[in-house]
């Protein structure tokens, strides 16, 4: 693969934005130390999704995810399209642990690339590289969907393992498409035209394109989140 040379402005924009997502992460974990979610899984959740949301999610943590004392206005119903999206972000958390344990994986172990088809089937190691990403990504979020499911519905651990299933399949396929056309445009629309290759993953300019990348996940998986929790697959939050 060829990387590009990227202009400064580029690579202090990407530090900068990586550094902004970072410190709300930071900030909502903190405040989860002092004041823990209810359900646990959540304490993951939104440090996570503040990675790539930045001061978007910082907000919504602050709008509809705070645990506050009884009688705070936080615990008020929040209205249907924040539900869906701590349902969407719920999703989005475990897709982005498996997409930054996949992609650094296979940085350090350019083989788990080759297992998954470079050099055979893709001549691109992205593409590759895509298939754990993806596997790793539906894992997790399956994993953070049992944690949701089965004690809000009082489940046994494989009526658990099957609702979580249900609840995002559609969810996970969503995001990862949302994340994956976006990662493409800007690595091979963006990057290797103007810069002469495209970013690699040790670089700031990767993780900027991922975070810009995950919002599109967030942006495709919304309507699918909607549906879900219409249709009662997948729970309220």
């Amino acid at each position: 693969m060829t990387y590009g040379t990227f202009p400064d402005w580029l690579r202090y924009l990407s530090l900068a934005w990586i550094a902004l997502g970072g410190l709300c992460a930071l900030v909502i974990a903190a405040d989860e130390i002092r004041q823990p979610q209810k359900m646990w899984i959540m304490n993951v959740v939104w440090p996570v999704t503040a990675l790539f949301g930045t001061f978007v999610w910082l907000g919504a943590y602050y709008a509809w995810g705070r645990n506050s004392p009884v009688g705070g206005h936080e615990n008020t119903k929040p209205p249907f399209a924040a539900m869906v999206l701590k349902g969407t972000s719920h999703c989005g958390a475990g897709c982005a642990l498996g997409d930054l344990i996949a992609e650094w994986g296979a940085f350090i172990f350019p083989v788990v690339a080759v297992w998954f088809g470079w050099h055979t089937v893709f001549a691109e190691k992205t593409f590759a590289v895509w298939i754990p990403d993806f596997l790793l990504a539906f894992l997790l979020g399956i994993v953070f969907q049992y944690f949701t499911i089965k004690p809000m519905r009082d489940l046994s651990p494989w009526q658990g393992v099957i609702a979580a299933l249900k609840a995002d399949i559609a969810s996970i396929t969503a995001w990862q498409i949302g994340m994956y056309g976006l990662m493409a445009i800007i690595q091979f629309l963006w990057f290797k035209p103007a810069y002469g290759g495209v970013a690699e993953v040790a670089s700031p300019e990767f993780w900027f394109a991922m975070q810009l990348a995950m919002l599109a996940g967030f942006a495709t998986s919304y309507p699918a989140n909607w549906w879900l929790i219409r249709k009662g697959l997948k729970e309220k939050m």
